[in-house]
This record gives structure tokens, sequence and C-alpha cells, in this order.
């Protein structure tokens, strides 16, 4: 059967669920009599779903596993509501990232079965994938640290959020965070590594603002951790803040390129970057 024929099926499918639905008493009627024919009307919602995804219709697809979700929950079967919804997220973050789609099924994700009975970690998978389509296809810096600030819980998340919080110029909040799992990491034999990124990535909010925070900062990093101190993140630090102070934009450039040979700038640095250079007279806006 042609992808044609499975979106017939299943909007026929669709159809018939829907009508199992109303005879069971009405939506929210199921509990009380028509359970089995709510369940019918589950699992053919699920069987549409699937062949909705067959035919690349996705849209419909995520639709389906919705309808199936709240049914599942409406029988009290958490786990595979939760399944059905992470099964329409997946089918919406294909559908329509640019809004609606998502859109709805955050309003999904915030609803009261994820809310509670420790439903947290699901509920935090969701929103890591919805600010992960705003990331990838969406760009959009606000929306993308809205979804990670609803799970702060995870240090994964919690740098995310430092990270879109600076690029939209919060840096008092991205300092606190970036502080924060450099502390908690440089006593870790395992992580101890990235203490010190995290510890760059807090002077350089810390430059933007004032430079005299930025050194007391890269002061206290040092005595916090003293192997920040011959770390090259430190190096550099120290040479811009000497480059900063003379007003000289030849030398701040060269001591990013110097880093930028060894470790390539990634976006993020190279915006914060330029944005300490900007403030240098005669600066030409650019790192080469």
């Amino acid at each position: 059967m042609d992808n044609s024929g499975k979106e017939k099926e299943a909007i026929q499918l669709m159809a018939e669920a829907d009508k199992k639905v109303k005879s069971s008493g009405s939506f929210l009627g199921g509990m009380f009599g028509g359970n089995h024919k709510v369940e019918e009307a589950c699992e053919m919602y699920a069987r549409a779903a699937n062949m909705f995804k067959m035919a690349k219709n996705w849209s419909a697809a995520g639709n389906a596993f919705c309808q199936a979700a709240r049914l599942h929950m409406q029988l009290q079967n958490k786990h595979d509501s939760a399944t059905s919804y992470i099964d329409a997220g997946n089918a919406f973050k294909k559908a329509d990232p640019q809004g609606e789609s998502v859109d709805l099924f955050f309003s999904f994700i915030k609803s009261p079965p994820f809310c509670l009975q420790g439903r947290f970690t699901i509920a935090a998978k969701h929103h890591i994938t919805i600010a992960e389509v705003y990331e990838s296809e969406l760009v959009d810096i606000e929306k993308v640290q809205k979804c990670y600030l609803n799970v702060e819980c995870c240090e994964m998340c919690l740098l995310k959020v430092a990270s879109y919080s600076a690029q939209l110029e919060q840096y008092p909040k991205a300092i606190e965070i970036y502080e924060q799992v450099g502390t908690n990491t440089m006593d870790n034999p395992l992580l101890k590594y990235s203490a010190k990124e995290y510890f760059f990535k807090a002077s350089l909010c810390h430059f933007i603002m004032d430079e005299l925070n930025a050194k007391l900062a890269v002061g206290k990093y040092e005595e916090m951790f003293p192997a920040f101190s011959d770390s090259r993140e430190c190096k550099l630090l120290k040479k811009l803040l000497e480059a900063h102070e003379e007003q000289n934009a030849e030398a701040f450039t060269e001591a990013v390129k110097e880093f930028d040979s060894i470790s390539r700038l990634d976006q993020w640095l190279t915006t914060m970057l330029l944005r300490i250079k900007k403030t240098i007279q005669g600066d030409e806006g650019d790192l080469k």
C-alpha cells in the first residue's frame, strides 16, 4: 500500500476512534462504564498515528498520538500516556518547528500528569526536546532559554541557561551559573578539567561588564582553583586585560588569534570576545 493509502486508512481509523469515544458517554466519560470502548479508541488512535508517520504526515501523527495519550491518562495508564506524548513530541518536532505544534506540545508537558507523581524527568526531557527545536530550527534565544530554565536541576541545562543568558546580556545570571558549576566540578577528578572552561566563561562575562570586576574575578578563580592559573584560558584573559587597559586593539586581536590557532573559538566565545573588543577605542569590530 502506498503512502496515500496509509493516510486514508489512518483518517478512517481516527473517525472510528472518535465515534467510540463519543459512544462511551463523552471524552471524559470513559471512567463510568465505557472503558472498553475507550481502550479500543486509544488503540485506534495509536495505529492511526503510526500510519500517519509512514505517510510522513507528521502533524497528523502528532495529533493522533496526543489523542491516544489523553485517553491513556483517562484510563490511568500513566506510563503509556507519557510514551504517547514522547511520540507526539517527536512528530511535532518534524512537523512544525516554527511554532503552533511545538507550543501545543509545550502546553501538554506543563499539565498536571507530568508535574505530579514523579513525572519531572519526563517533563524535563520534553523541555529539552523543545529547546533543541528552537535551538536548531528557530534560533530563538529567548525561547531556548525559557525551555532550559524549566529543567535547571540538570547541569547540562544549567550551562545552556548560562550560555543563552550571556547572549541575552544577562551577565550576572550567567556568571552565577558558571561559578556554581565550576565550583561543583573543580574537586571532581573526572570533571575538574572542565572547571577552567566555566571560570573562563564567567570571567568573560565579568569583563564585558567591567574590566576591574574581571581582574578581581580572575584572581578569585586562581585562588579557588590553582590549576586555573596555568591554563591557556587564564593566560589569555590576562593578555586581554592588559591589552584592554592599554586600549590596544591590535594586541587584543593578536592574543585571540594565538589562542584560536590552538583551541578553535566557537560562536559563543567569538561573540563575547567581540563585545569586549568593541569597548576598545579605535576597534574595527572583528577578531581577524
